[in-house]
């Protein structure tokens, strides 16, 4: 009986089924990704947003699931130690001994008063229970009045110098010729960009206390104190540079009536964090795009480190800057390394790099609570996270051999270590963290704002909203009760004499305790 001959398969069909295969692994490969964009979502808006990780968590849920191929060769186990602390005794905190104090006694009978064998207690100490009430806001009209004089006798004929009729000049107002106090002016703007009342929302807040002031009106308040005060940007804008760090980030708004541009389309607000060490500046502005143009506009003047995210605008500005340190932001690459373990069904295996980041903020925190000076600190700071960054950068080398480029976690890590030589450029700046978190807390009041006015009416009315969340949020980096300062800046300039300068009523030019003192009950 003869062999069985080997089928000879033509190669035309060989290489049809070669590129099946190649077809079916690239889709194979695009289902993986789609798989992992799905998950994260689904992990975005049902799960948690915090970026901590409970393993003892992840192993009761994953216990089926778990084998040996999820525990990460390379690495030794990760060992976190907890500091010890003090726990603080429960209950409620004191409220401020500076508010009023209303009291209600509440006596026992004089009979109770009358102890059994027949003596007269007396008084030997007393119980304070204390309970909040509160009035709504306190208005009143300040009438203004100006006596009028004039003479019977000559009717003013007797003294041509003079006006037949003497009056005393009405006091110096922000806005003349209106109702407008700066208390009234100040609460209206405390309550948009504080509190994210919009002004359609404050005017019917106005009517229930029967005050009659329309959303037009505070509207037109806002761009004519805009107007008025808008020098302050410029000494603001001044005076960051004087720093040496700038922290920088963006966000986008709708701004109506934009000639060139549709309604709908997006227009940015770029904020900016920095100043001297005692005059911290948190700074809006506004700007039709997101070209790097602005960036280099921006810091023109400015010798130093500034940090952001990863947006290559930034890159293409500081490249070749032989004044300016460009450093990225840790925190992104974080997020970004997280999101993608999130995606994939591996997310107890994010301890290994959170933990390793996590012990960079911990050297951090260690540092800054020793109040070192900037020099030392610098030096302390490169001795003790420099090891800990090798470290995490030795983790990324590794997994970026192992790991399919395409998938999430391998745009992750090749994010990070596209980032990595301008990230540790912070270890040069004292006044730098390794992330960018600061100029990220200051866009979120706009972003929370943003949430409820939607858009801005005009380009001029964008420039004054980011006018006044300059202002209002460089006060809290310098101490001052945002209500107070502005009340303050509103009464005060009027009062400046023609021509002279606002820079004495920047907010880091004011005494917080003088300032914040407009707060307290009179």
């Amino acid at each position: 009986m003869g062999g069985i001959k080997k089928q000879v398969i033509p190669e035309e069909i060989s290489t049809y089924i070669e590129s099946l295969e190649n077809s079916n692994k690239s889709l194979e490969n695009r289902v993986k990704i789609l798989e992992e964009e799905l998950r994260l979502e689904r992990v975005k808006r049902f799960g948690k947003s915090s970026e901590k990780v409970t393993p003892l968590q992840s192993e009761l849920f994953d216990e089926f699931e778990q084998t040996a191929l999820d525990i990460e060769e390379e690495d030794e186990p990760e060992v976190i130690s907890i500091p010890a602390y003090n726990r603080k005794k429960k209950g409620r905190k004191p409220i401020d001994p500076s508010l009023p104090r209303k009291q209600i006694i509440h006596d026992i009978s004089e009979d109770d008063k009358q102890c059994a064998c027949g003596c007269q207690m007396v008084k030997i100490d007393e119980v304070v229970t204390e309970r909040v009430q509160i009035i709504p806001e306190k208005s009143y009209v300040e009438q203004h009045i100006r006596p009028k004089y004039a003479c019977r006798n000559c009717e003013g004929s007797g003294d041509e110098d003079k006006p037949t009729f003497r009056v005393a000049p009405a006091p110096p107002s922000l806005i003349s010729g209106s109702i407008v106090t700066g208390g009234l002016l100040a609460y209206i703007h405390t309550n948009k960009f504080c509190d994210y009342l919009p002004f359609y929302r404050q005017e019917k807040r106005f009517e229930r206390y029967g005050i009659p002031i329309s959303r037009q009106n505070m509207s037109n308040w806002t761009i004519k104190a805009y107007r008025k005060l808008k020098g302050l940007n410029d000494i603001m804008k001044d005076h960051i540079k004087t720093g040496t760090y700038l922290q920088m980030d963006e966000t986008v708004l709708k701004v109506h009536g934009e000639v060139g541009k549709l309604d709908s389309s997006n227009s940015y607000i770029w904020v900016t964090c920095g100043g001297p060490k005692d005059s911290s500046i948190a700074l809006y502005e506004y700007n039709r795009s997101r070209s790097s143009k602005y960036i280099k506009d921006f810091t023109e003047g400015f010798s130093g480190f500034c940090q952001s995210d990863g947006f290559p605008g930034y890159n293409a500005v500081f490249k070749n800057s032989d004044k300016i340190t460009h450093v990225t932001c840790l925190a992104h690459c974080r997020r970004e390394l997280y999101d993608a373990y999130k995606a994939s069904k591996q997310l107890n295996k994010s301890n290994v790099v959170i933990n390793k980041i996590q012990k960079i903020y911990v050297v951090e925190k260690q540092l800054r609570d020793k109040n070192l000076k900037p020099e030392e600190f610098v030096a302390e700071r490169k001795k003790l996270a420099t090891p800990l960054l090798d470290n995490l950068k030795d983790w990324l080398d590794k997994k970026a051999i192992n790991i399919r480029p395409e998938s999430k976690l391998g745009k992750a890590v090749k994010y990070t270590l596209g980032q990595w030589d301008k990230m540790i450029n912070y270890l040069d700046c004292a006044e730098l963290t390794p992330d960018n978190n600061a100029a990220e807390r200051v866009v979120k009041p706009l972003v929370m704002g943003r949430k409820n006015f939607l858009f801005s009416g005009s380009p001029e009315g964008a420039d004054a909203l980011c006018f006044f969340y300059s202002l209002i949020e460089t006060a809290k980096l310098n101490d001052l009760n945002p209500y107070a300062y502005l009340k303050w800046l509103y009464d005060k300039a009027p009062l400046l004499p023609e021509g002279s300068s606002l820079e004495e009523l920047a907010p880091w030019k004011c005494d917080p305790i003088e300032v914040n003192k407009i707060m307290l009950p009179s």
